[in-house]
Protein backbone atom coordinates (compact mmCIF):
# COMPACT_ATOMS: atom_id res chain seq x y z
CA UNK A 1 0.00 0.00 0.00
CA UNK A 2 2.75 2.45 0.95
CA UNK A 3 4.70 1.54 -2.18
CA UNK A 4 1.63 2.22 -4.36
CA UNK A 5 1.07 5.57 -2.63
CA UNK A 6 4.69 6.61 -3.10
CA UNK A 7 4.58 5.57 -6.73
CA UNK A 8 1.42 7.59 -7.36
CA UNK A 9 2.98 10.64 -5.69
CA UNK A 10 6.14 10.25 -7.74
CA UNK A 11 4.16 10.02 -10.96
CA UNK A 12 1.98 13.00 -10.02
CA UNK A 13 4.85 15.31 -9.06
CA UNK A 14 6.06 16.25 -12.57
CA UNK A 15 2.60 17.44 -13.58
CA UNK A 16 2.45 19.66 -10.52
CA UNK A 17 5.86 21.12 -11.31
CA UNK A 18 4.81 22.26 -14.80
CA UNK A 19 2.93 25.29 -13.48
CA UNK A 20 4.15 28.10 -11.26
CA UNK A 21 1.38 29.47 -9.06
CA UNK A 22 1.49 32.33 -6.59
CA UNK A 23 -1.24 33.54 -4.26
CA UNK A 24 -2.31 37.15 -3.88
CA UNK A 25 -4.63 39.09 -1.59
CA UNK A 26 -5.98 41.00 -4.60
CA UNK A 27 -9.22 40.16 -6.36
CA UNK A 28 -8.95 38.50 -9.76
CA UNK A 29 -9.86 41.77 -11.50
CA UNK A 30 -7.35 43.80 -9.46
CA UNK A 31 -4.56 41.27 -9.99
CA UNK A 32 -5.31 41.14 -13.71
CA UNK A 33 -5.31 44.95 -13.93
CA UNK A 34 -1.95 45.02 -12.12
CA UNK A 35 -0.57 42.34 -14.44
CA UNK A 36 -1.79 44.19 -17.51
CA UNK A 37 -0.15 47.41 -16.25
CA UNK A 38 3.12 45.59 -15.49
CA UNK A 39 3.17 44.00 -18.95
CA UNK A 40 2.49 47.35 -20.64
CA UNK A 41 5.10 49.14 -18.49
CA UNK A 42 7.65 46.48 -19.50
CA UNK A 43 7.05 47.32 -23.16
CA UNK A 44 5.40 44.03 -24.08
CA UNK A 45 2.34 43.73 -26.31
CA UNK A 46 -1.01 42.60 -24.93
CA UNK A 47 -2.88 40.50 -27.47
CA UNK A 48 -5.96 39.50 -25.47
CA UNK A 49 -7.59 39.50 -22.07
CA UNK A 50 -10.09 36.67 -21.82
CA UNK A 51 -12.73 36.46 -19.10
CA UNK A 52 -13.43 32.74 -18.78
CA UNK A 53 -16.16 33.31 -16.17
CA UNK A 54 -18.02 35.58 -18.59
CA UNK A 55 -17.68 32.93 -21.29
CA UNK A 56 -19.16 30.34 -18.96
CA UNK A 57 -22.03 32.68 -18.06
CA UNK A 58 -22.79 33.16 -21.77
CA UNK A 59 -23.75 29.47 -21.96
CA UNK A 60 -25.57 29.41 -18.61
CA UNK A 61 -22.67 27.79 -16.77
CA UNK A 62 -20.74 29.09 -13.80
CA UNK A 63 -17.06 29.53 -13.07
CA UNK A 64 -15.48 31.52 -10.27
CA UNK A 65 -13.65 34.67 -11.42
CA UNK A 66 -11.01 33.58 -13.94
CA UNK A 67 -9.16 35.63 -16.56
CA UNK A 68 -6.34 34.87 -18.98
CA UNK A 69 -3.87 37.46 -20.28
CA UNK A 70 -2.09 36.70 -23.56
CA UNK A 71 0.97 38.85 -24.22
CA UNK A 72 4.45 38.84 -25.65
CA UNK A 73 7.65 40.62 -26.53
CA UNK A 74 8.66 40.11 -30.17
CA UNK A 75 12.34 40.64 -29.30
CA UNK A 76 12.28 37.45 -27.23
CA UNK A 77 9.57 35.41 -28.90
CA UNK A 78 10.93 35.92 -32.41
CA UNK A 79 14.28 34.46 -31.36
CA UNK A 80 12.53 31.34 -30.07
CA UNK A 81 10.53 30.94 -33.29
CA UNK A 82 13.67 31.45 -35.40
CA UNK A 83 15.26 28.53 -33.53
CA UNK A 84 12.11 26.41 -33.82
CA UNK A 85 8.98 27.60 -35.63
CA UNK A 86 6.86 25.32 -33.44
CA UNK A 87 7.71 27.59 -30.50
CA UNK A 88 4.80 29.56 -31.93
CA UNK A 89 2.53 26.94 -30.37
CA UNK A 90 3.67 28.08 -26.90
CA UNK A 91 3.84 31.77 -27.72
CA UNK A 92 2.61 34.36 -26.99
CA UNK A 93 2.85 33.95 -23.24
CA UNK A 94 -0.21 33.27 -21.11
CA UNK A 95 -0.92 34.02 -17.45
CA UNK A 96 -4.10 32.83 -15.75
CA UNK A 97 -5.55 34.68 -12.76
CA UNK A 98 -8.31 32.78 -11.00
CA UNK A 99 -10.14 32.31 -7.72
CA UNK A 100 -10.10 28.93 -6.03
CA UNK A 101 -11.57 28.25 -2.60
CA UNK A 102 -11.70 31.99 -1.90
CA UNK A 103 -8.01 32.52 -2.78
CA UNK A 104 -6.85 34.45 -5.84
CA UNK A 105 -4.05 32.70 -7.69
CA UNK A 106 -1.77 33.72 -10.53
CA UNK A 107 -0.45 30.86 -12.66
CA UNK A 108 1.74 30.30 -15.68
CA UNK A 109 3.53 27.41 -17.29
CA UNK A 110 7.23 26.96 -16.49
CA UNK A 111 9.33 28.15 -19.41
CA UNK A 112 11.37 24.95 -19.37
CA UNK A 113 8.17 22.94 -19.79
CA UNK A 114 6.75 25.34 -22.37
CA UNK A 115 9.59 24.55 -24.77
CA UNK A 116 10.42 21.04 -23.57
CA UNK A 117 9.51 19.34 -26.85
CA UNK A 118 11.11 22.00 -29.04
CA UNK A 119 14.45 22.15 -30.83
CA UNK A 120 15.43 25.16 -28.71
CA UNK A 121 18.70 24.92 -26.80
CA UNK A 122 17.75 24.72 -23.13
CA UNK A 123 20.58 27.18 -22.38
CA UNK A 124 19.33 29.85 -24.79
CA UNK A 125 19.66 33.25 -23.12
CA UNK A 126 16.18 34.33 -24.20
CA UNK A 127 14.63 31.43 -22.23
CA UNK A 128 16.21 32.83 -19.07
CA UNK A 129 14.90 36.28 -19.99
CA UNK A 130 11.37 34.96 -20.60
CA UNK A 131 11.40 33.09 -17.27
CA UNK A 132 12.66 36.19 -15.44
CA UNK A 133 10.01 38.37 -17.10
CA UNK A 134 7.19 36.01 -16.12
CA UNK A 135 8.48 35.90 -12.55
CA UNK A 136 8.79 39.69 -12.30
CA UNK A 137 5.43 40.42 -13.94
CA UNK A 138 3.49 37.94 -11.82
CA UNK A 139 5.18 39.16 -8.63
CA UNK A 140 4.11 42.72 -9.48
CA UNK A 141 0.57 41.52 -10.13
CA UNK A 142 0.50 39.76 -6.76
CA UNK A 143 1.80 42.74 -4.70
Amino acid sequence: MIRATLLSLTLATPALADTITRDTDRTVADAMNALEAAVTDAGATIFARIDHAAGAASVDMELPPMELLIFGNPQLGTQAMMDDPEAGLALPLKVLVYEQDGQTRIAYQEVEEMFDDSEIDENAEYLTQIAAALDTLTRKAAE
